[in-house]
């Protein structure tokens, strides 16, 4: 999956929040180019580059041109944008027709493949550049709904093409039969070809799915997987575009009584399916000359792909608070820190909800030699409740009697997908809460085992818990988790994180009902014994002040690392083979932070200031790309009523880091800033 932001202005660049959002998980996204309706102009300007503002002309008077010359300057510019704001490349999108023909378009493609050298060399070999199936080689603006000739060229100078949505059925055969049709040399899968060239395969043309239905085979939205039966990613070998996904919020969101929690039943159900029952498909009406096309009842999107896991941990800690980026609270380390009744939107906090949780856990009994039925294992987004940041997820098990006579009953329930490197140690942690346990007693634990055919076994470690009593009625389970490097040859293992919920009851024939609540799973490699041990920390930070009580002023902060002191030091001659101290293992040992709480304090009138556990809690960082600034509107502030009042005009302002482990920091390793904003008081 690739998010791709869009707008109908020349450029649009994706929120920084959604740019996080897909590199945590380690996707890419890519921005768009777009040129429409009187447009034409500005496509002439992008091939011939920056226009000169001084007197110039050729140095003799003899036509120098035979075609329309073509100039590198916007594809610089356009990549050097994608760097700066960390995106991964262009859709482009030239809705418009090319008043200079075949010319212009031959141009246009030679452009495409300077946009896409500018992009690699500036973004990295990730980078990429996506067609839009608009205007075709003559100039022309006339969709194909497909790859042909007519748009070849732009295809074969980009990384893949878009196809517009409205193609019949028959259309992704064709479109399959075209391109096997290609010469090997001219779709770069020969040894002949350009070792510089996008090598092309049926995976990088996108045939195109409209979810809000315009023309697009199925009617669109629960009727999408009739499209994308056609487009058959598995078999055919073709990929999906899909436009508008936004329309399960943007076509329920004025409903009485719409909010977060029916928000999310009803994107799931589109996604990975409802928790029970079917899901109603509206019957369409057959478009003009279309025939008649069974198809079966509904399928999620999510069916029709590949479940791959986010990057191995090794590479990105995995981190998730369980929070689909929308909440009605903030909470920091179980405390509720901020509660709103219009609720918040902050993509930049978007985590996996842990994807072998929807729309059903897959639930095993941990002793393989039990034959009783199955628990029931539903789980929910819980708006109302979390570790850290918006939400956490419940799960509740209810466990139907057994006429096994046995009091003990262990359960195995998935809760994310993991890629995980033989011969490397990770650590693992879960924050947990136990709601309700029913006349039992209940024990939790985590535990990962492998999701490939050919299994292997783990060597899972229990790490004691030092956090015995956390805030809110959380707890905490630890464990180190290897694949032992002389059972498994393959680098990476497909496996899975879940948890271990181990029951005991005296009566083994009665219904048993438990809540759980997951908070936060955070994933990373443990450092080897020999590496030296650092804290992370805060180290300054300074606040440039506004200059009206509407104005912003400017948080801004630095951080750092702290060793442990040494406590000795075996050097005894310049001879002995060993370091004086630790060293780091590799030179991407830096602390890493994910995004810092922001508190304020208001002076006292005697002058004197609380501690920072009185502060009150400000935002976060991330909403708007910045991480280590804050900017603070004074009215805004929650004692601004106090300031303008005269009570005090000092605030001391506290920057809490959040770990790229979800460890908040505590204070002792935090920063504060003073303030005085008297000088914007009327």
């Amino acid at each position: 999956m690739i998010p791709i932001s869009f707008s109908h202005h020349r450029v649009t660049v994706p929120p920084p929040g959604w740019i996080t959002a897909a590199h945590r998980q380690g996707v890419k996204i890519l921005g768009t180019l777009i040129f429409e309706g009187d447009g034409q102009e500005d496509c002439l300007r992008l091939l011939m580059g920056q226009l000169p503002q001084s007197v110039n002309g050729p140095a003799k008077a003899t036509a120098r041109f035979t075609s329309l010359p073509l100039s590198p300057h916007y594809a610089r510019l356009l990549a050097e944008l994608a760097y700066q704001r960390g995106f991964d490349g262009y859709l482009l999108n030239f809705e418009c027709p090319l008043g200079g023909g075949i010319e212009q378009c031959r141009a246009l493609a030679a452009w495409i493949t300077l946009l896409q050298h500018e992009l690699l060399n500036k973004v990295g070999s990730h980078g990429e550049t996506y067609w839009y199936d608009s205007v075709i080689f003559n100039g022309q603006l006339k969709w194909q709904d497909r790859l042909n000739s007519l748009n070849l060229p732009f295809f074969l100078s980009s990384t893949a093409i878009f196809t517009n949505y409205t193609w019949p059925p028959s259309y992704p055969n064709t479109t399959a039969e075209y391109f096997l049709s290609l010469e090997s040399v001219l779709a770069g899968s020969t040894l002949g070809s350009e070792p510089r060239t996008s090598k092309k395969s049926l995976s990088d043309i996108y045939m195109g799915v409209d979810v809000w239905g315009r023309g697009s085979h199925g009617g669109g939205g629960f009727g999408s997987y009739k499209a994308i039966t056609h487009i058959d990613p598995g078999s055919l070998g073709l990929s999906v575009a899909l436009f508008g996904q936004g329309w399960t919020w943007e076509s329920e969101q004025d409903k009485p009584g719409f909010n977060w929690e029916k928000w999310w039943e009803y994107d799931r159900k589109l996604w990975v399916g409802p928790t029970s029952g079917d899901v109603e498909v509206p019957d369409v009406p057959r478009r003009r000359g279309e025939p008649e096309c069974p198809h079966g009842p509904f399928q999620p999107i999510t069916s029709f792909f590949p479940h791959n896991p986010p990057p191995d941990p090794l590479d990105l800690f995995f981190h998730t608070t369980f929070n689909p980026g929308v909440g009605r609270a903030w909470f920091v380390n179980g405390t509720n820190v901020y509660q709103t009744g219009d609720g918040w939107t902050d993509i930049d906090k978007q985590c996996s909800v842990g994807d072998l949780l929807w729309p059903l856990p897959a639930v095993q009994w941990d002793d393989d030699e039990r034959i009783s039925p199955l628990p029931h294992v539903l789980p929910a987004i819980c708006f109302e409740d979390a570790w850290n940041g918006g939400s956490s997820v419940r799960i509740d098990v209810s466990c139907p009697g057994s006429k096994e006579d046995t009091t003990f009953r262990s359960i195995w329930i998935p809760i994310q997908t993991l890629s995980i490197t033989s011969g490397t140690k990770y650590g693992a942690t879960l924050y947990y809460k136990i709601v309700e346990t029913g006349q039992t007693d209940l024990d939790l634990g985590l535990s990962v085992k492998s999701s490939a055919p050919d299994a292997v076994s783990f060597e899972i470690q229990p790490i004691a818990d030092t956090d015995s009593e956390l805030p809110g009625g959380w707890s905490k389970v630890s464990i180190q988790l290897s694949i032992p490097m002389e059972q498994d040859q393959i680098a990476k293992r497909k496996s899975a994180i879940g948890l271990i919920v181990a029951l005991l009851t005296e009566d083994p024939s009665k219904n048993l009902d438990v809540k759980i609540r997951i908070g936060q799973l955070n994933v990373y490699p443990v450092q080897p014994s020999t590496a030296a041990v650092h804290s992370h920390i805060m180290l300054c930070a300074n606040f440039t002040a506004p200059k009206s009580k509407d104005t912003p002023g400017m948080l801004s902060w630095e951080v750092g690392a702290s060793f442990l002191p040494l406590t000795s030091i075996n050097i005894m001659s310049p001879d002995d083979p060993v370091s004086a101290w630790a060293v780091q293992p590799s030179n991407n040992w830096f602390p890493q932070f994910m995004y810092y709480n922001i508190y304020g304090l208001l002076h006292f009138p005697s002058g004197h200031v609380g501690q920072p556990e009185n502060a009150v809690w400000l935002g976060t960082t991330g909403l708007v790309g910045r991480s280590t600034t804050f900017e603070v509107v004074p009215e805004e502030l929650p004692f601004w009523s106090e300031i303008n009042a005269g009570k005090s005009t000092k605030v001391r302002f506290y920057i809490q880091g959040v770990t790229d482990n979800g460890n908040v920091l505590e204070w002792e390793n935090c920063v504060f800033v003073d303030s005085d904003l008297q000088s914007i008081l009327v």
